[in-house]
């Protein structure tokens, strides 16, 4: 299976003026990791095309776009957690071209391909804030749902799983009327942006296309693990699509310190590995240290050798409660 890695130092230019979580190095975090790996090197690295203007309003108003050009003549707050600075408009425009890229490669050929971007986007909604969210959550434009509106086009149908900690109520909010976008997303509950919960099951006629596992708080390697043999591969297994779009977070990795999720290299190499018989457009969505430097790699080593570790789980009573309930809810749409 073939590993490209989209990426462009353009990506660079989004940065901010003093401390920020959300900063350039995060970059080199994932890079370090990634070649430590052997993950990483020039013939792996595809530099992406910036999209225009006119394509993002596929998935964001007119009115948001235009300020995010206009404020990012100089730098600025669009809210207490999101900025912009001089480089946000060329790096955001691209990484929707990676995210483009990522998915008209894996339509092409079998294989990973990642989109190595900044800034993430899985938190912006059509409008900017999403579900009531209270910010952005350093997010400017929606990477994720520019490549499902790519894979639809190409496919018919598009399937999309974030694993970052944080609900992608962006995602969501974009397609919440679409059922032709499976959005199927594990996060951890009653953090950022509060958003998310089991019987949020998508609008009126998509009902069942959104599928939200809340996991509790503290959740490790084997509450996740529970959660993706019970809802995610089912899903894709009754679907079976040619294509899947990650939204990779690494933010619930253990030490990253954003939520209180404990996760470790296991659960991210045994997602690369279960995924491994589909084509993947990988987008980075949130880690900002030790979750990129180790379960980026672990996840697409999982993948790249494609064998699931056999051993047996002891998920929390909490973690059982919660994938029950998401399997009751949704056994009205899919053979769970």
């Amino acid at each position: 299976m073939s590993l490209q890695v989209l990426y462009s130092p353009i990506f660079r230019g989004h940065k901010p003026e003093g401390y920020h979580p959300e900063n350039p190095s995060r970059l080199d975090y994932a890079i370090r990791g990634l070649s430590e790996e052997g993950l990483w090197n020039d013939e792996l690295i595809l530099e992406p095309e910036p999209v225009s203007p006119a394509d993002i309003l596929l998935i964001h108003d007119g009115e948001y776009v235009e300020r995010i050009r206009k404020l990012a003549n100089t730098f600025e707050y669009l809210d207490p957690d999101t900025y912009v600075a001089p480089g946000t408009w060329e790096a955001a425009l691209t990484a929707l071209g990676a995210a483009r890229d990522a998915v008209k490669f894996a339509v092409k050929k079998k294989g990973l391909y990642l989109a190595l971007v900044r800034p993430p986007g899985h938190h912006a909604g059509r409008s900017g804030r999403a579900f009531n969210a209270p910010t952005l959550g350093f997010c400017i434009f929606n990477n994720s749902a520019f490549a499902a509106f790519a894979l639809r086009e190409l496919r018919g149908k598009a399937i999309v799983i974030d694993f970052d900690a944080h609900h992608g109520n962006g995602t969501q909010e974009i397609f919440w009327n679409d059922g032709d976008v499976i959005h199927i997303d594990l996060h951890e509950r009653e953090v950022y942006p509060w958003s998310g919960y089991e019987h949020d099951v998508g609008g009126k006629g998509a009902e069942g296309s959104k599928v939200n596992v809340p996991l509790p708080h503290y959740s490790a390697d084997d509450d996740h693990i529970l959660a993706w043999m019970e809802v995610v591969l089912p899903i894709l297994e009754e679907t079976k699509p040619d294509v899947v779009i990650v939204s990779a977070g690494f933010d619930g990795f253990l030490g990253e310190g954003l939520t209180t999720l404990r996760l470790t290299e296991r659960f991210f190499r045994y997602a690369g590995a279960t995924l491994s018989g589909y084509s993947l457009a990988v987008l980075l969505e949130g880690g900002y240290n030790v979750g990129l430097m180790k379960g980026l790699p672990a996840f697409i080593d999982g993948y790249l050798k494609g064998k699931p570790e056999g051993r047996p789980i002891e998920p929390s009573y909490e973690a059982l409660s919660t994938v029950h309930r998401v399997v009751e809810v949704h056994r009205e749409w899919w053979g769970l």
